[in-house]
């Protein structure tokens, strides 16, 4: 994290290091974190942990919202509040960080991975349809794999970078197949779908409030949904599943699951600054477009119109016949400045994590996979900064940049 400094004469320069997405303390967190410390509620309860929950609840028009440690937790508790087990599978965004296969492995049941759209990298609907169409059948009444013999119980799409996934038509096939949809939002907080909030559509919706997020508590996570019932056992299974808290009686196997009123105060803090943070995010996203329009060989992520994103990591595509590096050489050279990038995630079928698992054909994530890098993107990056990451990017293009009409 690169912190503010004291004001000083002179040009800006840029800091010694450029980290790829820093958080931004700039609210109220110190008031918050004092009033936990002052009042001695640093642990799972408090008036933050609620706070929390209704303002994220508001914020997705959502009914119920619960608190967790981290993003996983969400998607774990989400899952098995939903009714998902063993010998079930979980239809998911093969394009994504590992979180949500392993939170799927959590209950005993199996991921299908799912290619990303060529357009806008999120999960494929039509890929989907024809999984579903081609590969499975109804039996008793219940949706099952042909391949595996395991029932199909759900589908998890993941909003990547940002960018919200097309939920119309997922929900839509979710629908047909009598299938749940629960959405990891994890990277879009503040995104808009159709004009709406994310987080609004779909059975559930999980968010990740870690470090590198548009909003974070140092960690945390939260599931939200409007079904009362998956709320009050997602509730239950994050406190150890105590039924009586005098004798301490627990009914089955739970987790200790809950954020803390510490964690829950940063959280309130920075989703006051919500708005704030996710135009810094476009505007630095519109100052990398413009800057590489005319440099052949990279290509923005593109943002439907049907989306307004948060532009979480500003990300291009390095073509490398056209660029003159590759990717990876790109990412090494902005090292060798400081300056903090990274490839998109190995695409979770080619995981050996998850070695084994069904998947769709995959060759538009492996393609992203294999030319895609952030660049930095964190909220408080200074325009110093940010002229330096683009001059050092310009420097290994083979070719002099266009000029604009």
């Amino acid at each position: 994290m690169v912190a503010a400094g004291p004001a000083t004469e002179g040009a800006e320069t840029r800091p010694e290091s450029i980290p790829l997405s820093a958080p931004e303390i700039g609210g109220n967190e110190w008031q918050y974190v004092r009033e936990c410390l002052d009042t001695g509620w640093v642990s799972s309860v408090g008036a933050f942990v609620d706070r929390f929950e209704a303002a994220l609840a508001a914020h997705t028009g959502r009914r119920h919202a619960v608190a967790t440690m981290n993003g996983t937790s969400a998607l774990h508790a989400a899952l098995v509040a939903a009714g998902i087990g063993d010998h079930d599978e979980v239809i998911v965004s093969t394009l994504t960080f590992i979180a949500p296969a392993n939170a799927i492995r959590y209950t005993g049941a199996a991921p299908v991975f799912v290619d990303a759209d060529p357009h806008y990298w999120q999960m494929d609907p039509d890929k989907l349809r024809h999984l579903l169409e081609r590969q499975c059948a109804w039996r008793a009444g219940a949706l099952y794999n042909r391949s595996t013999g395991r029932r199909v119980r759900a589908i998890m799409p993941v909003d990547v970078l940002g960018h919200p996934v097309d939920l119309d038509a997922i929900v839509e096939i979710a629908r047909r197949y009598e299938l749940i949809v629960i959405e990891d939002a994890s990277e879009s907080l503040g995104a808009e779908y159709r004009g709406a909030p994310v987080g609004r559509h779909g059975d559930i919706v999980c968010f990740s409030f870690n470090g590198n997020k548009i909003v974070t508590a140092g960690g945390g996570g939260m599931l939200l949904t409007d079904h009362a019932e998956w709320a009050r056992r997602a509730r239950h299974l994050t406190t150890q599943a105590r039924a009586d808290p005098v004798e301490y009686v627990h009914d089955r196997v739970g987790y200790n699951y809950r954020l803390t009123n510490l964690q829950a105060a940063v959280g309130v803090a920075q989703l006051e600054r919500l708005g704030h943070a996710v135009a810094a995010k476009r505007r630095i996203a519109a100052t990398y477009a413009q800057a590489f329009a005319g440099v052949d060989g990279l290509t923005p992520m593109p943002e439907a119109s049907w989306a307004r994103s948060t532009c979480w990591l500003y990300t291009v595509l390095v073509d490398p016949r056209r660029f003159g590096v590759d990717a990876r050489g790109l990412m090494r050279r902005l090292r060798q400045e400081r300056i903090e990038s990274r490839p998109l995630w190995q695409p979770l079928h080619r995981s050996p994590a998850h070695s084994g698992s069904t998947a769709t054909d995959c060759r538009v994530a492996e393609r992203l996979h294999e030319t895609a890098l952030s660049l930095p993107s964190s909220v408080g990056l200074t325009p110093a900064a940010q002229a330096a990451v683009i001059e050092t990017v310009m420097a290994c293009a083979a070719r002099p940049v266009r000029t604009l009409a």
